[in-house]
């Protein structure tokens, strides 16, 4: 099949990993692959562009397509015509604006896969598809009478346990135990202040823990604030935002991930990352968490994020390959394709 995603994003974030695992996955299975990105929005402020790595994969599409929210209205009109024209099986959207631009743009005898990645763009308006994908099975509901699969996070083979742990530790210059994660963007729906909170109270009890915060975002210096009000400097790493190998041994070198909310992708893809890299994962019950958590946390107070750190549970997860998840994704297609 020849295969073609609309990501009408310019950052590496949010879904675009899980879009260029799934692809590779795709392309290794035999099929032609490729991803569309915002070719629109080319300064991405502090957030690393997408269009680069798509194109060091060999994924990124070259068709013309501008796929950007911020096109104007008769740029978007040129992307579903220019859509209309191509030679393809398959169109997956991925984003609202990749929906609206396919489903009047659908190349003639293609079909039309919608992954919703979060449940806000589960709304009345949401446009008709042959096929639908959802990050959790509790969404699945949702889309009644409708064909539908979920899309677990796909992992990179780069993550994986680390050889060893301590020497690890050393060369990132980190000290303490329990080393504490949190592997996400500075924005309020990771909840970082409520972690900042719980980690006060659990030093308190083990006073030589450590509290790693790995990323960037708007709400940095405010959490700056917080641990400074708190006298917590001395037990807390700003680790800054991390890619590549270099995110791949911060998160190798924790105890415990603590995921307190998700973003913009509900498939809780850092949760799967850590588990990979034998990381403990504690998290809320939100999205696809409950399926990939060690221990879920029973309400969003600093007490009970604690009581879940320290319940020391671990949970028996067998993630699927990627190479699965993309033959299931692959059935789908199959399956509009034979009822379409």
């Amino acid at each position: 099949m020849k295969i073609l995603h609309l990501l009408a994003s310019p950052f590496w974030s949010g879904p675009a990993e899980n879009v260029a695992l799934l692809a590779l996955a795709q392309r290794e299975a035999g099929h032609e692959v490729t991803v569309a990105v915002d070719r629109r929005r080319t300064e991405v402020s502090s957030e690393e562009p997408g269009a680069p790595r798509f194109e060091a994969l060999g994924l990124l599409d070259e068709g013309g397509l501008e796929l950007s929210v911020k096109s104007p209205p008769w740029k978007v009109w040129g992307d579903t015509r220019r859509l209309r024209r191509m030679q393809v099986d398959v169109v997956h959207a991925h984003f609202t604006h990749d929906h609206l631009v396919a489903r009047w743009g659908r190349p003639g005898g293609a079909v039309l896969i919608r992954s919703v990645h979060a449940p806000r763009s589960l709304r009345a308006s949401l446009p008709a598809a042959d096929a639908y994908t959802v990050p959790s099975s509790s969404l699945i509901t949702k889309l009644v009478g409708k064909r539908v699969r979920v899309l677990p996070p796909l992992v990179d083979p780069l993550f994986r346990p680390a050889e060893d742990r301590e020497e690890l530790r050393r060369e990132l210059g980190l000290k303490g135990e329990p080393l504490v994660g949190m592997v996400s963007t500075f924005q309020a729906s990771r909840r970082h202040e409520l972690a900042v909170e719980a980690f006060a109270r659990l030093r308190q009890k083990k006073a030589g823990g450590r509290l790693v915060l790995v990323g960037d975002g708007g709400l940095v210096e405010p959490v700056r604030e917080q641990v400074r009000r708190l006298g917590l400097e001395e037990g807390v790493t700003f680790a800054g935002y991390q890619k590549g190998e270099a995110f791949v041994r911060w998160l190798r070198a924790l105890d415990e991930v603590w995921v307190l909310g998700l973003g913009n992708d509900w498939s809780a893809r850092a949760a799967a990352q850590a588990r990979a890299c034998g990381v403990r994962v504690v998290a809320v019950d939100e999205g696809n968490l409950p399926s990939l958590a060690d221990v879920l946390v029973e309400e969003l107070t600093p007490e009970a994020v604690v009581a879940a750190s320290e319940s020391g549970a671990r949970a028996l997860v067998e993630h699927p390959s990627n190479a699965s998840i993309a033959a299931d994704v692959l059935a789908l297609y199959e399956q509009a394709r034979a009822e379409r």
